[in-house]
C-alpha cells in the first residue's frame, strides 16, 4: 500500500480530490494506534494525517484549544499539563491495549469518540467538541462549530464526526474544550462486594449529592493485578469511587461517601498519587492488555451489566457506574460475539470487539450490526458526505 503523507490542509484536499476522480479509496489514520479496530479497510492508498500537527490555539482563560488533527495526545496532554488544564472526557490511551506504540492523536480521538472513566460526570468526547475543518469525500472544504457551545441550525456536525471512525471526512483542524485540572483527587473503595452488589454501591455513590466524577467495580481477579497495593491486596473485587476538587471539598464529600458506603463493606481511602494510578488502569483497560485474549467493550444500562457479564466466560471488569462492561474472552470461533450480542439487544445496549485476531475481526462485526432506521440514517449519512466510498469504505459496516 502507498501511503500519503500531506503536511498542510491544503495538500489533504488535493489528495482527495485525485482519490475521487481516480476512484481510489483511501485508509485514513493519524499515527495508527488505532488501526487493528474495526473491520480492515480494502484500500490501495493510505492517508497519514500525522503531519497535520501542532497546536493552533489555546486561549486558557476562554478554555479553548484548537490544533490540527494530527497532533499527538502527548503534546496536547503534556500542553495542558503545564497550565493545571486537562481534557474534562478522560481520553483514553489504548496503545498497550491495541499493541501501538503511540497514545493516538486528537483527530483519532475524537473520531471514535472515545472518552474515560469521568464520562458519567463530563459528557462523552463528543460533548467537548467544538468545532472543526474537514474535507468530505466529494472533495469539499467545509467547516462546522467554533470556539464556544451555542444552538445551531441544521447538524451539530461536530456530533456526526464523533464516532465516525473517519468514514464521512478528513478532519484536519479541530477545536476542543478545556477545563481547569481538580486540586485534589481521592478514591473510596469498597472491598469484597459481588457484581450486583458493587453496581448497587456505584448507584448508591453516582445518586448522592457527593458529585462523583467515576465508578468502577474490579472483580477479584482483575482487582489482584492492579499496581495500587490497597487493591492488588484487598484479597477479594473493589468497588472504586473516585472524588475531584477543592481540597475541603473532596474531604468533606470522601467522608460522607465512607459512610454511606460503609453499609455494603469495608472501606478504604486512596489519596491522589494512589488515585491517579488506579483511574489510569481503569481508563486504558491495562490490565488485559498483556493478553492473547478477544476484548470487547459493551455499553448497557447499569442495572443490566452483572447479568450481561454473566455472558462473558472471561474476565470482566465495569467503568461508568456499570454502563461499560470490559470484557476478555478466548479469541476463538466468533470470540464471544452470539452470545455477547444475544443479550446486549435484549436491554438496549451495544458491543465493540476492540481487540482480536484478523480472522475474528474478519468474520465478527466490530461494531454493534445495524438494522431499520439507524441503518438507513448511516448509509444515506455516508451517501452524502462520501458518495464514491473513498474513506475508510467498510471500516464501520460492511459496504458502507
Amino acid at each position: 500500500m502507498q501511503t500519503l503523507r500531506p503536511e498542510n490542509a491544503e495538500t489533504v484536499l488535493e489528495m482527495i480530490q485525485w482519490a475521487l476522480a481516480n476512484e481510489q479509496a483511501l485508509t485514513v489514520h493519524g499515527t495508527g494506534s488505532k488501526d487493528s479496530v474495526g473491520r480492515t479497510v480494502d484500500a490501495g492508498h493510505g492517508l497519514d494525517l500525522s503531519g497535520l500537527s501542532g497546536v493552533t490555539l489555546y486561549e486558557p482563560g476562554e478554555l479553548i484549544l484548537a490544533a490540527g488533527a494530527g497532533t499527538t495526545m502527548a503534546e496536547i496532554n503534556q500542553l495542558l499539563v503545564e497550565n493545571n488544564q486537562q481534557l474534562d472526557f478522560d481520553p483514553p490511551d489504548f496503545s498497550k491495549l491495541l499493541g501501538s506504540s503511540s497514545a493516538g492523536t486528537i483527530g483519532g480521538i475524537l473520531g471514535a469518540n472515545l472518552s474515560g472513566p469521568r464520562r458519567i460526570k463530563s459528557g462523552a468526547a463528543r460533548d467537548h467538541f467544538l468545532g472543526f475543518h474537514g474535507i468530505s469525500g466529494r472533495g469539499e472544504n467545509f467547516k462546522s462549530g467554533g470556539r464556544v457551545m451555542k444552538n445551531v441550525t441544521g447538524f451539530d456536525l461536530p456530533k456526526v464526526m464523533a464516532g465516525s471512525w473517519g468514514t464521512l471526512a478528513v478532519m484536519t483542524d479541530v477545536t476542543v474544550k478545556v477545563l481547569p485540572a481538580p486540586e485534589k483527587t481521592y478514591t473510596v473503595l469498597v472491598k469484597g462486594l459481588d457484581r450486583a452488589g458493587g453496581i448497587a454501591a456505584m448507584t448508591a455513590a453516582i445518586q448522592s449529592s457527593h458529585e462523583v466524577s467515576s465508578a468502577a467495580h474490579l472483580p477479584a481477579t482483575v482487582a489482584a493485578r492492579s499496581g495500587v497495593s490497597y487493591v492488588s491486596g484487598a484479597g477479594g473485587a473493589v468497588t472504586a469511587i473516585r472524588v475531584e476538587g477543592f481540597a475541603p471539598s473532596v474531604l468533606a464529600r470522601c467522608a460522607a461517601l465512607k459512610a454511606l458506603l460503609g453499609t455494603f463493606g469495608e472501606v478504604e481511602e486512596l489519596h491522589s498519587h494512589n488515585s491517579a494510578t488506579l483511574w489510569t488502569e481503569v481508563r486504558d483497560a491495562s490490565w488485559f492488555a498483556g493478553s492473547d485474549k478477544a476484548i470487547w467493550r459493551v455499553s448497557v444500562p447499569p442495572t443490566a451489566a452483572a447479568a450481561i457479564s454473566e455472558t462473558c466466560p472471561g474476565e470482566v471488569y465495569f467503568d461508568w457506574a456499570g454502563g461499560l462492561v470490559w470484557m476478555a474472552v478466548d479469541a476463538t470461533g466468533d470470540a464471544g460475539a452470539s452470545a455477547i450480542r444475544d443479550a446486549v439487544a435484549g436491554c438496549g445496549g451495544h458491543a465493540t470487539l476492540m481487540r482480536a485476531p484478523d480472522p475474528v475481526r474478519r468474520n465478527v462485526p466490530p461494531f454493534e450490526p445495524l438494522s431499520g432506521v439507524a441503518a438507513k440514517i448511516t448509509a444515506s449519512l455516508k451517501q452524502q458526505f462520501d458518495p464514491k466510498g473513498i474513506l475508510n469504505p467498510g471500516r464501520m459496516y460492511e459496504g458502507v
